[in-house]
């Protein structure tokens, strides 16, 4: 099964260097029948793309974490990782698009990685800080999340990983 597991720049330096990445709570998104079922019409492709767009509203719950413990040294970029793994568990009382993942995934089950660019960071910095919010149905915050979600992930091969990160 293709998963989307929510990240941070810290996370993907842990993958890289230890070769393997534990999600948080072991949570990840993923195309599950629910989700198909919840959608009129779409193809695979595009529901896909939704699970993603979940795991990438994650990773803002994670960065505004990784913001409030330190609001200098974090990088404020949305990142997902791509990766097939088998013995992921159907998780509808979350959400429709939420699995949860038997263990860490190894960087060789990594399909790709998907990173914001430089120029989305002023965006996802404001996104964090009001991500609660927009879940709480807060015009002003959707707004501001919509600003974040308007700046498309990069994709990355799983091999570009150490030269991504050494960019950064």
């Amino acid at each position: 099964m293709r998963v989307y597991i929510p990240a941070t720049v810290l996370m993907l330096r842990t993958l890289n260097a230890a070769g393997e990445l534990s999600a948080v709570s072991g949570t990840a998104f993923a195309l599950t029948p629910m989700l198909r079922e919840s959608y009129a019409s779409g193809s695979s492709e595009e529901l896909e793309y939704a699970a993603m767009l979940e795991a990438s509203r994650a990773s803002l719950r994670l960065l505004a974490a990784e913001l409030e413990e330190d609001p200098e040294l974090v990088l404020p970029r949305r990142a997902v990782v791509s990766a097939d793994v088998d013995g992921a568990t159907l998780r509808p009382d979350l959400d429709y698009s939420v699995v949860r993942l038997s263990g860490p995934v190894q960087l060789k089950q990594v399909a790709a990685v998907h990173l914001d660019t430089s120029d989305a960071e002023p965006a996802v910095r404001a996104a964090a800080a009001v991500i609660d919010q927009a879940d709480l149905g807060d015009g002003d915050a959707e707004f501001t999340l919509g600003e974040a979600e308007d700046h498309e992930l990069a994709w990355y091969s799983p091999e570009e990983l150490p030269f991504l990160l050494e960019l950064l």
